[in-house]
C-alpha cells in the first residue's frame, strides 16, 4: 500500500466523518422513518444521480483497487452533502465480501457484451440461451463467500480506517437487486425480443426457467441467511431505507434475517408487456422472493400504470416506483395514501440537456398537486442523471427549485 493512498484516503475519511455527524442526519432519519411509515409529512428530496463523472471532484488518486473505490464512496458523499437535499450520510463504510461463483458466472452462463459504441453509451447483450434446450446449462447458484480474500480486504481497509469509521463487511449474497429480480438476468441471457416471443411460442419452457430462477435465488437467500451472512448494512430500497417497523441500517455484525430488512425488485424489462402477461411470467416468480423480507420496494425505471392493481398482491409492498414513462395522475390515483409514492421525474426535463427553470416548476407543480389531490406520501427521486453538462451548480440549484414548489402546494 502506498503512503499516499492512506494519506489520501484518512484525509477524506475525516472530512466524511465531519458530514456524517452533523445532527442534520438524525433529523433526516427522522423524515424518511415519517415518510416510510406512511404518516403525514412534507415530501421528502433525494438526489439518487448527478452525472458524478462530469464533476471534477471525481477524479480520484488511490492506485489500490479497494482504496480507491472505498476513496469514490467517500468523494461522491462528501460532494452530495452540499445539495442540501434529504439523504442520509451514514457514518459508517461498507466493505463488500468477495464471493465465489460457479465457474466465476452467475447461473453458469457467460454475460457477453457486442463490441462498439460510445464508453458511457447504449451496448447491445449477446444472448447465450440460443435455443431452449441451451436452458439446460444453467447452474444451481449457491452463496459462498471467499474468506481468506474477503479478510484481506477487511484487513487493509482496517488498517487505513478503522481507528477513523466504523467499517462493515458486507457478506450479502450477490443474487439480490438486479441479479435477484429474476427479469435482469433472463433478458440478458435470453434477449429482450425472444423472452416476449417466449410467452406466446412456448410459456410451458419459459414458467421451467422462471420457476428455475426463483427457486435458484430463494435457495441463496436461505443460505445466506442460516450462515448469518444478512446484515443491517443490507437494507435495500433504492432510497432512504428506514421506517419505524425496521431497525435502521448500520454497521453491527450482529446476523439478521430477511424480515429484518428492506427489499428492492423491479422488471425494468417487462415494461412492455400487458398486465396479464406480467403477472403470469414475471410477478407470480417475484413474490416469492419478496415475502420474506420485512418490506419491499417495488420498480425502477418501467412503466407501472397499468400493474399496480397487480402489485398490491405483494403482502409487504411499501414503495412504488412512479418513473417518467408512468402517467403520473393515474399512478396518484391507483396508489393513493396506501404506499409510499417514489416519484421520479425526467432527468432531461430537471436537468440533463437544459435547465429551464419555468419548466421545472410546472412539471414538478402539476404532479405534486396530482399527489396531494390523492393524499400520496411522497418522495421526488431525481435519479439516472447521465449529465448536467459540466455545470455543477444545477443539481443544488434544482434541489432549491423542489422546495420552493413542495413549499407552495403543500
Amino acid at each position: 500500500m502506498r503512503t499516499q493512498d492512506r494519506l489520501t484516503l484518512r484525509d477524506l475519511a475525516e472530512r466524511y466523518s465531519e458530514v456524517a455527524s452533523d445532527p442534520i442526519q438524525e433529523s433526516r432519519r427522522e423524515a424518511w422513518r415519517g415518510l416510510n411509515s406512511l404518516e403525514e409529512i412534507q415530501p421528502l428530496i433525494y438526489v439518487r444521480a448527478f452525472a458524478w463523472k462530469e464533476m471534477p471532484e471525481s477524479t480520484c488518486e488511490c492506485e489500490d483497487p479497494l482504496l480507491r473505490s472505498i476513496e469514490a464512496r467517500l468523494r461522491q458523499e462528501i460532494f452530495r452533502h452540499t445539495f442540501d437535499d434529504d439523504t442520509v450520510v451514514e457514518p459508517w463504510i461498507s466493505v463488500p465480501a468477495v464471493h465465489s461463483l460457479r465457474e466465476k458466472m452467475l447461473w453458469g452462463l457467460p454475460m457477453e457484451w457486442a463490441p462498439g459504441g460510445e464508453n458511457g453509451g447504449a451496448r447491445q447483450m449477446r444472448p447465450c440461451i440460443l435455443e431452449p434446450e441451451d436452458a439446460e446449462r444453467m447452474a444451481e447458484p449457491t452463496h459462498c463467500i471467499n474468506e481468506e480474500a474477503s479478510t484481506r480486504r477487511m484487513s487493509l481497509a482496517n488498517e487505513v480506517l478503522g481507528d477513523v469509521l466504523p467499517l462493515v463487511l458486507d457478506r450479502a449474497p450477490v443474487y439480490q437487486i438486479w441479479n435477484a429480480d429474476i427479469s435482469t438476468n433472463l433478458t440478458r441471457f435470453r434477449g429482450l425480443d425472444q423472452v416476449m416471443l417466449d410467452m406466446v411460442e412456448r410459456p410451458e419452457w419459459l414458467h421451467k426457467v422462471l420457476a428455475f430462477m426463483r427457486d435458484g435465488v430463494l435457495r441463496v437467500h436461505k443460505q445466506a441467511e442460516e450462515q448469518g451472512d444478512w446484515k443491517l448494512c443490507d437494507h435495500q430500497n433504492q432510497s432512504m431505507p428506514y421506517s419505524r417497523e425496521l431497525d435502521d441500517p448500520g454497521p453491527s455484525e450482529k446476523p439478521r434475517v430477511r424480515n429484518d430488512l428492506w427489499c428492492f425488485v423491479a422488471a425494468q424489462e417487462m415494461t412492455l408487456i400487458g398486465p396479464a402477461q406480467f403477472e403470469e411470467f414475471m410477478l407470480r416468480y417475484q413474490i416469492p422472493i419478496m415475502e420474506p423480507f420485512g418490506l419491499t420496494a417495488y420498480g425502477c425505471c418501467e412503466d407501472l400504470t397499468l400493474k399496480i392493481p397487480l402489485l398490491r398482491r405483494i403482502p409487504n409492498l411499501r414503495r412504488i416506483a412512479v418513473s417518467p414513462m408512468a402517467n403520473m395522475a393515474k399512478c396518484a390515483e391507483q396508489i393513493g395514501p396506501d404506499y409510499v409514492l417514489s416519484y421520479r421525474p425526467s432527468p432531461s426535463d430537471m436537468v440533463g440537456y437544459s435547465f429551464g427553470e419555468d419548466r421545472i416548476r410546472r412539471v414538478l407543480t402539476r404532479d405534486l398537486e396530482a399527489c396531494k389531490a390523492n393524499n400520496c406520501h411522497i418522495e421526488i427521486s431525481l435519479k439516472d442523471v447521465e449529465t448536467v453538462q459540466n455545470d455543477p451548480t444545477r443539481i443544488p440549484k434544482w434541489v432549491e427549485i423542489a422546495r420552493e414548489v413542495i413549499d407552495a402546494v403543500y
